[in-house]
């Protein structure tokens, strides 16, 4: 499942989207390489439902190129894209950050960090490089692959296992509350609760409501007509109403007006 890109008929008209596998070296951390490239006459807000994982992406901030490190992004995800640019990032497998990190990946919540400042070397180079128009963008992806490679994660079977345990979540529709995976896991849920904020950095309930709230997502994108109180009931919300409040104060309008305006 990826990030659920809210109006997705209309971002294609304004953006492109690739994504390559990581080398085999990452492939334990790294879930894919992916960028975007743009060129707009007027402003388009990007939107976003974001998934439990971090980004690593080279930007411009403050009129600088920079690698920003994204952790989990709580939130409705927003970004303003004008004139002509591109994005080059990688995605890691959700809690696989950590091996690349001093501490517990709950600190970068809700933040966009400057790569440097998390994992010690400097970003600046790279991201000059990898946001160069000249350098053909696979080619940049493939760089900030070996960039990541040259960083050294230090080997954590715990971050894999995490990671499996929010794919299983990612992938089950019948997985609807946090006490499952834990039961899953062979864990308390406090305990689970304490390894979700050190590695994916956030708690597992939050993961697995943001889960089935991208199901929702893609079930409005299908064009497909929908029986709402059957899905709500599938996903586990309590009724209908439960499911309509849940997308609406997130996405900013009910499910079937948004799907509506999808179709």
């Amino acid at each position: 499942m990826r990030a659920g890109v809210l109006h997705p008929a209309e971002a294609r008209r304004h953006i492109e989207v690739g994504q390559a596998a990581p080398p085999a070296e990452l492939d334990p951390y790294v879930e894919y390489l992916w960028w975007v490239t743009w060129q707009t006459s007027e402003p388009y807000r990007s939107e976003v439902i974001p998934r439990p994982v971090v980004h690593l992406s080279a930007e411009i901030r403050d009129g600088e190129p920079r690698l920003l490190v994204h952790g989990v992004h709580s939130r409705h995800f927003v970004r303003e894209l004008d004139g002509t640019g591109r994005t080059v990032a990688a995605a890691f497998r959700p809690g696989c950050f950590r091996p690349f990190i001093a501490g517990d990946v709950a600190a970068l919540r809700d933040l966009e960090t400057p790569a440097n400042e998390v994992v010690g070397r400097d970003d600046r180079p790279i991201a000059v490089r990898l946001l160069d128009p000249g350098i053909a963008i696979e080619d940049a992806a493939s760089a900030l692959a070996g960039w990541l490679a040259g960083l050294g994660a230090t080997p954590d079977p715990r971050a894999g296992e995490i990671a499996e345990l929010v794919e299983h979540a990612e992938s089950h529709r019948e997985v609807v509350r946090a006490e499952q995976l834990a039961a899953l896991a062979g864990v308390s849920l406090r305990t689970l609760q304490r390894q979700f904020l050190a590695y994916v950095g956030i708690g597992p309930k939050w993961v697995v409501q943001r889960c089935r709230l991208l199901d929702v997502a893609a079930v409005a994108h299908s064009g497909q007509p929908v029986d709402w109180s059957g899905l709500a009931t599938e996903l586990g919300y309590s009724d209908q109403a439960h499911l309509i409040r849940a997308f609406t104060g997130f996405v900013g309008q009910s499910p079937a007006a948004y799907a509506a305006e999808q179709r």
